[in-house]
């Protein structure tokens, strides 16, 4: 794809409208983010706006479900959404000659929502199978843990789609209640990528949601837990899922592409430090990585990895003394040039594709309120140093806010397990 500017706009209701038109794009995508998400419930309706998401697209005033399925994919494209702790967001990419589909679909799904109880029964049966199949999958599950015990005590504990309880007593009129206070002007964002025109994207945004005002911007408190500490969470067998990690930066701070460079340098693909010590030279997992969570005014770094029970206790230990020599040594040469081309070899081949450029942009936009082309990002990118690296490294690898989570068996050198012993 050839080189994209970021428009700006607003329609005349004030809903920002953010528009990267790509000169040599051959399809087309639009997206509305809805500044709603499971951080912005209650713990009683936990999993309302995920559940939300899935209702919508049951039907509109205009469409069923599969009268939509047949128009986006008869126009050779598709459409989804997705929630997250803090915005849910709904989107249909479509080649360029049939681009019209996309924005009537999405403006209809997210303007025109019947949300009926029959639609809502069934969805909330879809729902809590998937809560059940994350809660089965420990790989998946073992992220959900690890926020339930760095944020503890905040709404960012909580998951997205919420519990089988909380799930199960939702009704319709809870979603009809909860999308009109909060699908309503103030908490919407258009964004338009790929084969688009600006005018026509704030024109269609200007027709369809500039009528929705009247609702309610989330108020948010920023988390200032810094938990730390040993959690169990009980699961019978041999294999161990476990999170070691620290709570970090907010998504604009100007310290966040550093410490995305210091996670792959820790735990990105199989030449990082700790697949190389705790994989290759012992043998004591079968997968381990890092990774960083940002948002809005919160974030951490943590690595996660699986090995059977008599391997859990050195595995951890092993994990802390890469930390150690990382924070004692500094940097190996070439290490940081390598770190960058892997962040940039990442961004941009996922540049390369309509969807993805769509959802950095948003993801971006709605965490950190700026919205940069990635000539931009790669830029901020090639101005890190070891010097930035090595200082985020000392503030945030920190024993003593460290999170130490565990899916797993009561493995018996664990039983008296305290991060405390860890020296890094």
């Amino acid at each position: 794809m050839s080189f994209s500017t970021i428009d700006v706009r607003k329609t005349n209701a004030g809903i920002p409208v953010i528009i990267e038109a790509i000169p040599s794009a051959r399809s087309s995508g639009y997206l509305v983010a809805v500044r709603t998400g499971s951080r912005d419930e209650s713990s009683n309706i936990g999993g309302l706006s995920h559940l939300l998401e899935h209702v919508v697209f049951r039907a509109t005033k205009t469409r069923t479900s599969f009268q939509m399925s047949k128009e986006i994919e008869g126009a050779g494209g598709e459409f989804n959404a997705f929630t997250s702790k803090e915005m849910t967001a709904f989107y249909a990419v479509t080649i360029k000659e049939t681009e019209p589909v996309a924005k009537d679909i999405v403006g209809d799904i997210v303007a025109n929502p019947v949300i009926s109880k029959e639609a809502t029964e069934l969805e909330k049966s879809i729902v809590m199978q998937e809560i059940s199949m994350v809660e089965n999958d420990p790989e998946k599950y073992i992220h959900d843990l690890f926020d339930m015990a760095i944020w503890k005590g905040h709404e960012l504990a909580q998951t997205e789609a919420g519990t089988t309880d909380t799930v199960r007593n939702l009704t319709n009129v809870d979603l009809r209640n909860y999308y009109e206070n909060k699908y309503k002007a103030p908490n919407f964002t258009v964004f338009g990528v790929g084969a688009v025109n600006g005018d026509d994207v704030v024109e269609w945004s200007e027709s369809i949601f500039d009528p929705l005002v009247g609702g309610n911007y989330n108020q948010r408190k920023k988390p200032d837990v810094c938990n730390s500490g040993y959690t169990l969470h009980r699961r019978n067998e041999d294999h161990c899922y476990m999170a070691m990690g620290f709570k970090s930066y907010e998504s604009d701070n100007p310290k966040i592409n550093a410490l995305k460079i210091l996670s792959i340098i820790l735990g990105h693909g199989i030449s990082s430090r700790l697949f190389q010590s705790v994989r290759e030279e012992k043998a004591l997992v079968y997968s381990i990585y890092s990774m960083v969570n940002q948002y809005t005014d919160a974030g951490h770094i943590a690595s996660f990895m699986s090995s059977t029970s008599e391997n859990v206790l050195e595995a951890i230990t092993t994990t802390a003394k890469v930390y150690k020599q990382l924070k004692d040594e500094g940097l190996t040469k070439g290490e940081l040039a390598r770190s960058k081309n892997i962040f940039k070899g990442s961004l941009i081949r996922s540049m390369e594709s309509t969807e993805h450029r769509m959802f950095r942009l948003a993801i971006d936009t709605m965490t950190s309120g700026k919205s940069t082309t990635l000539e931009e990002r790669t830029a901020t990118l090639d101005a890190v140093t070891e010097e930035d690296v090595m200082k985020v490294a000392n503030e945030i690898l920190d024993p003593k806010r460290l999170n130490v989570v565990m899916l797993g068996s009561d493995v018996q050198n664990m039983k008296d397990f305290s991060v405390d012993q860890l020296d890094f």
